[in-house]
């Protein structure tokens, strides 16, 4: 198909926001050597078009239109840029459908969750308009009786920003809406599986209005686009989305610049239940946190810890309640789509696998379903043993494994066996429980007695080997500032 197959669409009604190129310097840029990578549609192969594939070089040239744009962005007022935000915000809403349909074609997520994508990420740019406006000039009692003391916020330069395809759109915009509000220019590079709704976003931000040089997006093979910004001194912060292994990579390549690290890494969500907790609520909710995204959610649940007293009905409430869950293409708006690619699909065979032969048992699903070679049946292991390879590796698609515990000791030590550390779910109507298990759990986030849990005001991040830094919130915005000392003498 041609690159315009994903624009030819009749039920995108903006064809404008469909591009195949990078946006740099205010502008739509072709790959120098003609160098493009197909997109697909994860649920039935077909590709939706060729992206530009940007080379190294031509990815430091959006750093150097980012550099010289970064004075003048960093002088407006605070007001202005918030004015600018603000109409990126409204142009995101205005065009939720086709951004979510868009999304929908590239990633695979069922309709309704691209819509709520879009609503999500967009919320963070009105979130930043605001943030804009409120920098942080603190005063300090002077040690000294003949000095003023003050520290200021400052943005710290140009912004590299790494997104992942499982949230293509929410992705950016959290991240950009912070540094742009703080001041900073940016360099964006959204996965090479997921490129249109980042440009869709860069189309968006053209409209808004900011200046050339503010916004850039950059496509490609992600080696050649994103190194050397790592090792670019005029890159002051990056910020990723990502697995842990890749984290750690930026991290070893960024430390010869000392940059500025923001870094969202993987996540071995635990669910947590006990038996004074509502059993009909925590099935519910576990069920949306496994199957949310088709399991491809950092914020997923992979281990599912229930007391023994009420394993048996909780086991059989959630089986029943996985074998309703309706599988197909994301434009059908089922409640599980297609998993990004075969090697996701692959994944889930082995942990599968990998449980059986520990002794674990497949009480629902287990296999790849017909509708196509992404497609994985929604799955549920029970009894599955703490060795299992599931129990200690995040599965990333629609596999819930379900095991039982005995104490509230024993479940929190089990819970807290694992390097990542970015979200804990929690089932008790106990409050003294509550407090005791949300305090013990080594995790960046807790929610007790629900799933949704993020949101623009709120710091999103995770301990441990799950990132550094934190998305969302005054803090967000802080991520990308350095702070300035400034002593005044007034003798």
């Amino acid at each position: 198909m041609s690159e315009t197959a994903l624009s030819a669409r009749i039920d995108i009604i903006d064809k404008a926001l469909v591009r195949s190129f990078s946006y740099i310097n205010g502008k739509w840029s072709a790959a120098s050597k003609g160098k493009t990578f197909a997109v697909t549609d994860p649920s039935n192969g077909t590709c939706l078009g060729d992206v530009a594939s940007l080379s190294a070089e031509e990815s430091t040239g959006a750093v150097s239109a980012a550099q010289q744009a970064f004075a003048h962005w960093a002088g407006l007022l605070p007001q202005e840029r918030a004015a600018i935000l603000r109409r990126w915000f409204d142009l995101q809403l205005a065009h939720k459908e086709d951004l979510a349909r868009i999304m929908v074609l590239e990633q695979g997520k069922p309709l309704s969750e691209a819509r709520g994508e879009i609503e999500y990420g967009a919320a963070f740019a009105e979130f930043y308009a605001e943030e804009a406006k409120r920098p942080n000039i603190e005063g300090v009692t002077s040690h000294m009786a003949d000095a003023e003391v003050e520290l200021w916020r400052e943005p710290v330069g140009v912004a590299a920003l790494i997104t992942p395809w499982n949230f293509p759109s929410a992705m950016l915009t959290r991240k950009a809406a912070a540094a742009l509000a703080a001041g900073c220019t940016i360099v964006a590079h959204p996965s090479a599986q997921t490129p249109y709704s980042a440009l869709a976003l860069a189309e968006l931000a053209e409209r808004a209005g900011f200046p050339p040089g503010v916004f850039n997006v950059v496509t490609g093979v992600a080696p050649e686009v994103v190194e050397p910004w790592t090792e670019d001194n005029r890159v002051r912060a990056l910020s990723f989305t990502g697995s842990t292994p890749v984290g750690k990579l930026l991290y070893r390549q960024c430390a010869t610049t000392v940059k500025r690290l923001v870094l969202e890494l993987g996540g071995h969500a635990p669910v947590i239940v006990f038996r004074d907790g509502d059993l009909e609520s925590a099935v519910n909710e576990a069920i949306k946190a496994k199957f949310a995204t088709s399991g491809q959610d950092c914020l997923g649940a992979n281990r599912i810890f229930v007391e023994r007293p009420i394993y048996e009905a909780f086991c059989n409430s959630f089986i029943k309640a996985v074998q309703s869950l309706s599988i197909g293409c994301g434009m059908d708006d089922p409640d599980v789509g297609p998993l990004i690619n075969e090697k996701a699909v692959q994944k889930q065979e082995e942990h599968v696998s990998d449980a059986l032969a520990k002794g674990a048992r497949v009480a629902c699903g287990g296999a790849r379903h017909p509708l196509g070679p992404l497609f994985y049946e929604p799955t549920v292991l029970v009894d599955v043993p703490a060795d299992a390879a599931i129990m200690h590796d995040e599965t990333f698609g629609p596999v819930a494994a379900i095991t039982p515990f005995d104490t509230e000791d024993e479940v929190i030590s089990r819970a807290n066996d694992t390097e990542y550390a970015l979200v804990a779910y929690l089932h008790s109507n106990d409050p003294r429980r509550i407090y005791r298990v949300s305090r013990a759990l080594q995790f960046g986030m807790v929610a007790v007695n629900r799933t949704k849990v993020t949101g623009a005001p709120i710091p999103f991040g995770g301990a441990k080997q799950s990132g550094l830094g934190r998305e969302g919130a005054r803090l967000g915005m802080e991520e990308f500032t350095e702070i300035k000392y400034v002593c005044r003498d007034w003798a």
